[in-house]
């Protein structure tokens, strides 16, 4: 008798993760953060309750990293460098362009739904803020500081200019207007902050 082989429980469970993470940001985007709940979550992942619980410990813990999964996947799949912002000695070009990319990513269905619901329980929820902003806000943002600190060093950003500082110049406004909906969010917004950012508002 020719005895089966043993199932491979790594294959199967990474094939429960991806379910679990498919079932998180769909029910959010189609019922919102507060009506999205574990059991929903494992129901429709077609997994038992305790499976979510053995590799997170709240809804929000996995609402997080399949966020982070579905924007290392998205970017993959544009050809994108995860690991720097384009560099091509026009820095005014590069911001403008990296801001456009955002833009339709904060529009793009697979986001918005997930990304809101994130930014507005991380305040509320301090320990998952701090998540965001450490596996998810931050890494992005020193992407910025390299750029600028390579435009510093080509002469293009003044020598005492703290990157870290300068580039909530553009990125701070448009996560206001986008998180609180108050004003259109276009790529000729995004332009003006980078040219307002580069070149300030005073008369030339």
């Amino acid at each position: 008798m020719v005895s089966k082989p043993a199932p491979d429980a790594t294959r199967r469970s990474e094939r429960s993760r991806r379910a679990i993470y498919a079932a998180a940001l769909a029910l959010v985007g189609e019922v919102g953060y507060p009506r999205t709940t574990v059991e929903a979550i494992a129901a429709r992942a077609g997994v038992g309750k305790q499976t979510i619980y053995r590799w997170w410990s709240s809804k929000a813990d996995v609402l997080l990293e399949a966020f982070l999964d579905l924007a290392g996947q998205a970017a993959r799949a544009s050809g994108q460098d995860a690991d720097a912002l384009p560099d091509t000695g026009d820095l005014a070009a590069d911001l403008k362009a990296v801001l456009r990319a955002t833009v339709d990513e904060l529009f793009d269905p697979r986001f918005e739904a997930p990304a809101r619901a994130l930014a507005a329980e991380g305040v509320v929820n301090e320990q998952l803020g701090r998540e965001v902003v450490a596996k998810l806000l931050e890494p992005q943002l020193q992407l910025y500081v390299a750029r600028l600190r390579s435009a510093q060093e080509a002469g293009a950003v003044r020598a005492g200019v703290d990157p870290r500082i300068a580039l909530e110049l553009f990125v701070s406004p448009l996560a206001q207007r986008w998180l609180q909906r108050s004003g259109p969010v276009s790529y000729a917004y995004t332009d003006t902050l980078v040219e307002y950012a580069l070149h300030g508002i005073a008369p030339r």
